[in-house]
Protein backbone atom coordinates (compact mmCIF):
# COMPACT_ATOMS: atom_id res chain seq x y z
CA UNK A 1 0.00 0.00 0.00
CA UNK A 2 0.95 3.57 -0.93
CA UNK A 3 0.93 5.85 2.08
CA UNK A 4 1.49 9.59 2.29
CA UNK A 5 3.27 10.76 5.44
CA UNK A 6 3.22 14.41 7.26
CA UNK A 7 4.94 15.94 10.14
CA UNK A 8 5.67 19.45 10.84
CA UNK A 9 8.53 18.58 13.07
CA UNK A 10 11.10 16.16 12.53
CA UNK A 11 10.81 14.28 16.13
CA UNK A 12 11.72 10.90 16.85
CA UNK A 13 8.20 9.32 16.78
CA UNK A 14 7.29 10.90 13.43
CA UNK A 15 11.22 8.85 12.31
CA UNK A 16 10.02 5.95 14.13
CA UNK A 17 6.47 5.86 12.03
CA UNK A 18 8.04 6.13 7.95
CA UNK A 19 10.39 3.57 9.61
CA UNK A 20 7.58 1.17 10.66
CA UNK A 21 5.00 1.59 7.85
CA UNK A 22 8.19 0.61 5.71
CA UNK A 23 8.84 -2.50 7.90
CA UNK A 24 5.70 -3.12 7.25
CA UNK A 25 6.37 -3.20 3.49
CA UNK A 26 4.53 0.40 2.76
CA UNK A 27 5.63 2.80 0.22
CA UNK A 28 5.60 5.51 2.28
CA UNK A 29 5.94 9.59 0.41
CA UNK A 30 6.87 12.25 3.13
CA UNK A 31 6.13 15.89 3.64
CA UNK A 32 6.92 18.61 5.76
CA UNK A 33 9.91 18.12 8.22
CA UNK A 34 10.58 14.65 6.78
CA UNK A 35 11.53 15.70 3.53
CA UNK A 36 14.47 17.89 3.12
CA UNK A 37 13.44 21.33 1.91
CA UNK A 38 10.01 20.75 1.56
CA UNK A 39 7.44 23.15 3.72
CA UNK A 40 7.29 21.91 7.06
CA UNK A 41 4.18 24.32 8.61
CA UNK A 42 1.16 21.92 10.06
CA UNK A 43 -1.46 23.10 7.40
CA UNK A 44 0.82 22.58 4.53
CA UNK A 45 2.18 19.54 4.64
CA UNK A 46 -0.84 17.99 6.17
CA UNK A 47 -3.00 19.09 3.33
CA UNK A 48 -0.52 18.12 0.92
CA UNK A 49 -0.56 14.35 2.62
CA UNK A 50 -4.24 14.04 2.34
CA UNK A 51 -4.25 15.85 -1.19
CA UNK A 52 -2.40 12.52 -2.29
CA UNK A 53 -5.39 10.23 -0.96
CA UNK A 54 -7.30 12.58 -2.68
CA UNK A 55 -6.01 12.39 -6.08
CA UNK A 56 -5.34 8.35 -5.72
CA UNK A 57 -1.56 9.28 -5.25
CA UNK A 58 -1.45 7.65 -2.06
CA UNK A 59 -3.96 5.05 -0.76
CA UNK A 60 -3.98 6.19 2.82
CA UNK A 61 -1.56 8.69 5.02
CA UNK A 62 -0.94 9.43 8.31
CA UNK A 63 -0.34 13.22 9.24
CA UNK A 64 1.33 14.67 12.56
CA UNK A 65 1.80 17.69 14.32
CA UNK A 66 2.34 18.27 18.06
CA UNK A 67 -1.07 17.60 19.42
CA UNK A 68 -2.26 15.89 16.29
CA UNK A 69 -5.36 18.58 16.24
CA UNK A 70 -4.44 20.49 13.40
CA UNK A 71 -3.06 18.04 11.15
CA UNK A 72 -6.67 16.55 11.55
CA UNK A 73 -8.15 20.07 10.43
CA UNK A 74 -6.05 20.52 7.72
CA UNK A 75 -6.59 16.95 6.42
CA UNK A 76 -10.38 17.46 6.50
CA UNK A 77 -10.53 20.54 4.50
CA UNK A 78 -9.61 18.29 1.12
CA UNK A 79 -12.61 16.93 0.13
CA UNK A 80 -13.06 12.87 -0.01
CA UNK A 81 -10.50 13.00 3.09
CA UNK A 82 -12.02 11.56 6.11
CA UNK A 83 -9.10 11.96 9.15
CA UNK A 84 -9.51 10.65 12.47
CA UNK A 85 -6.65 11.79 15.10
CA UNK A 86 -6.26 8.78 17.21
CA UNK A 87 -4.49 8.60 20.63
CA UNK A 88 -4.67 4.56 21.49
CA UNK A 89 -5.91 1.28 19.04
CA UNK A 90 -9.47 1.29 19.68
CA UNK A 91 -9.71 4.85 18.61
CA UNK A 92 -7.85 3.75 15.25
CA UNK A 93 -9.86 0.66 14.91
CA UNK A 94 -13.40 2.76 15.25
CA UNK A 95 -12.34 5.12 13.01
CA UNK A 96 -11.30 2.50 10.22
CA UNK A 97 -14.76 0.50 10.98
CA UNK A 98 -17.63 3.41 12.22
CA UNK A 99 -15.73 5.97 9.79
CA UNK A 100 -13.78 4.49 6.89
CA UNK A 101 -11.37 7.45 7.95
CA UNK A 102 -8.47 7.22 4.83
CA UNK A 103 -5.93 9.55 6.87
CA UNK A 104 -4.81 8.86 10.31
CA UNK A 105 -3.71 12.00 12.31
CA UNK A 106 -1.31 11.16 15.30
CA UNK A 107 -0.11 13.54 18.17
CA UNK A 108 4.03 13.74 18.41
CA UNK A 109 3.44 14.88 21.65
CA UNK A 110 1.28 11.72 23.29
CA UNK A 111 2.39 8.98 20.83
CA UNK A 112 5.23 6.72 22.27
CA UNK A 113 6.94 4.17 20.18
CA UNK A 114 4.69 1.10 21.58
CA UNK A 115 1.16 2.81 21.46
CA UNK A 116 2.07 3.72 17.69
CA UNK A 117 2.84 0.15 17.10
CA UNK A 118 -0.81 -0.75 19.21
CA UNK A 119 -2.38 2.56 16.99
CA UNK A 120 -0.98 0.75 13.54
CA UNK A 121 -1.67 -2.69 13.79
CA UNK A 122 -5.63 -1.46 14.85
CA UNK A 123 -5.02 0.76 12.15
CA UNK A 124 -4.12 -1.34 9.38
CA UNK A 125 -6.06 -4.73 10.66
CA UNK A 126 -9.53 -2.27 10.23
CA UNK A 127 -11.65 -1.96 7.44
CA UNK A 128 -15.28 -0.33 6.88
CA UNK A 129 -18.05 -2.07 8.55
CA UNK A 130 -21.03 -2.95 6.79
CA UNK A 131 -23.53 -1.72 9.06
CA UNK A 132 -26.71 0.15 7.55
CA UNK A 133 -25.86 3.01 9.91
CA UNK A 134 -22.64 3.84 9.37
CA UNK A 135 -22.81 3.57 5.53
CA UNK A 136 -25.89 6.08 5.57
CA UNK A 137 -23.43 8.46 7.99
CA UNK A 138 -20.57 8.02 5.42
CA UNK A 139 -22.64 8.96 2.70
CA UNK A 140 -24.00 12.11 4.56
CA UNK A 141 -20.74 12.98 5.13
CA UNK A 142 -19.88 12.56 1.58
CA UNK A 143 -22.50 15.26 1.20
CA UNK A 144 -20.68 18.07 2.85
CA UNK A 145 -17.78 17.53 0.26
CA UNK A 146 -19.67 18.73 -2.28
CA UNK A 147 -19.76 22.94 -3.59
CA UNK A 148 -23.14 23.83 -1.34
CA UNK A 149 -21.76 21.76 1.36
CA UNK A 150 -25.27 20.34 1.60
CA UNK A 151 -26.37 17.05 3.58
CA UNK A 152 -28.22 14.52 1.79
CA UNK A 153 -31.48 13.26 3.59
CA UNK A 154 -31.18 16.53 6.24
Amino acid sequence: MRISVSSDMDEPVARLLVAALRERGHEVLTHGALRPGDDSRWAVCSAAAARDVADGTADQAVVCCWTGTGASIAANKVPGVRAALCTDAYSAEGARRWNDANVLALSLRLTSGPVLGEILDAWFAGAPGEDAEDRENLARVAGLDDARGTVPGA
